[in-house]
Order: structure tokens, then C-alpha cells, then sequence
């Protein structure tokens, strides 16, 4: 299996010494490479990558943020962080990034990453039982008992401890996952965390209200109750509400 990876980097000679390390030690296939966070973010909107080298310190959005918004995909890429600031490296690991580099760059370093990463991906290319999920629905309880709803059915969902409550048009539903796994089952197309405890149906967003410190409630069809957007956040949703 051959990895396809993108690189995020503004300083051309990190980006051409990362490029250079990369093809020397590995078969994994550059598709693209941006100097830039947002176009980053575009990019992965429509294309599937399994590797992102990111740089955290880049314009437009920084690569945190950035990260933050990757874990949030259905398909979610591996992370490799690469920096000169050591200070970041508790929250990368917290955003379950694979490794984090150092600027300048160690080439025995890299290339011992880059044999994990192809090593990684081989032993996960074993063959896999079929199985019969499907993908456009999910099981929610209400009243116990059990209703098999379409994905595009659910409006939002909110944290309570080890569970989650949908809203859908036939009102509030329990999934017995957190939101972050529910997060996984939810197309990245259609669905965004604007908090750590909310997550939206972009397609049935109503109306947003500007908040104190210039952020935002969603009041979205079917739902009575206006859902915030947190500040670190912020930036992504105005980009994805165009606003």
C-alpha cells in the first residue's frame, strides 16, 4: 500500500529538505504541498490524504486549529507535526498526532518515522472480515427502544457524560457513545463540532446570532435550543458559513 501524504509548510527550504527526506527514505507520494492553512483546509475538503505534515506556526490558520478540524473527518489523515517550538508538543499528542518533529530536522529521526508510518500501514492492509454496517444510518434510543435513523435525519447532537443526545424533526434521542465517536460516524461534509460538547447539521442551520466576544449561536430547524460556537472554533465556522 502506497501512502499518499500532504505537506503544510511555509518556509520553502524546510518544505523542499522535508520533501527531499521523504522521497529519499520512503515511497510515500507527495500530492500536494501548501504554504498556506486555509488552502490546506480546502484541499483536504475534497481530497483523502493518510499523511499531513503540518507546521504549526502558518498563515491563515494556524496548524493547530487546522489539526483540530482534520480530527473532526470521517476519514481522518495521520498528523505529523513539524516545528522549531517544543511548547506545543503536550497538545499534538492530545490530538493523537503520530509523532512531532523537530526543526531543524534530523534526518535519522525522519527516517525512522517514515519506516513507522509505511510499517504502520502494511500490517493494516490485512484482509478483513465483510461486514453488513451501513454507513447512511445509525441506532438511537428513545423510550427504550431502538430506532434506526438516517444520518441526514439528525439536526445536532450534544455531550452528556458518556453519552450523546441527537435531535431530530421526532425530537431527542440517546446514543450510547461520546460525541467524539459519534463524530466519526458522521460525514465531515455535513456535520461540524462547533464546541467540544456540540456538534451541528451544517444543512439545517437556520439563523446565526452574533454572541459576546464575537462568537456565534446557531439556531437550526427543528431545534428549540440555540447551540454556541466556541472561540477556538471560530475561525473554521466562519470559513465553512462563508461569513
Amino acid at each position: 500500500m502506497r501512502l499518499n501524504a500532504l505537506i503544510v509548510e511555509d518556509e520553502y527550504l524546510a518544505r523542499e529538505e522535508l520533501t527531499y527526506l521523504i522521497e529519499k527514505y520512503s515511497t510515500i507520494n507527495i500530492v500536494a504541498a501548501f504554504d498556506d492553512g486555509l488552502d490546506a483546509f480546502k484541499f483536504l475538503q475534497s481530497n483523502k490524504v493518510d499523511i499531513v505534515f503540518l507546521d504549526i506556526n502558518i498563515p491563515s490558520i494556524d496548524g493547530m486549529l487546522l489539526a483540530r478540524n482534520i480530527a473532526q473527518f470521517l476519514h481522518k489523515p495521520q498528523i505529523v507535526f513539524t516545528t522549531a517550538y517544543k511548547e506545543h508538543a503536550v497538545e499534538a499528542f492530545e490530538l493523537e498526532a503520530v509523532d512531532y518533529l523537530l526543526k531543524p530536522l534530523n534526518e535519522q529521526r525522519v527516517m525512522g518515522l517514515l519506516t513507522k508510518l509505511q510499517t504502520r500501514a502494511q500490517e493494516q492492509v490485512l484482509p478483513q472480515p465483510t461486514t453488513n454496517i451501513r454507513s447512511n444510518s445509525i441506532n438511537l434510543i428513545q423510550n427504550n427502544r431502538i430506532h434506526v435513523t438516517a444520518i441526514s435525519d439528525i439536526c445536532c447532537a450534544i455531550a452528556n457524560e458518556k453519552v450523546t443526545h441527537v435531535y431530530t424533526a421526532e425530537g431527542c434521542f440517546v446514543a450510547p457513545i461520546t460525541i467524539s465517536e459519534l463524530m466519526q460516524r458522521l460525514p465531515s461534509s455535513d456535520f461540524f463540532r462547533c464546541h467540544r460538547s456540540y456538534c451541528i447539521n451544517i444543512n439545517n442551520v437556520k439563523e446565526i446570532i452574533p454572541w459576546v466576544n464575537s462568537t456565534y449561536m446557531i439556531k437550526l430547524t427543528n431545534v428549540e435550543q440555540h447551540i454556541p460556537v466556541s472561540r477556538s472554533n471560530l475561525k473554521a465556522f466562519r470559513i465553512l458559513m462563508q461569513l
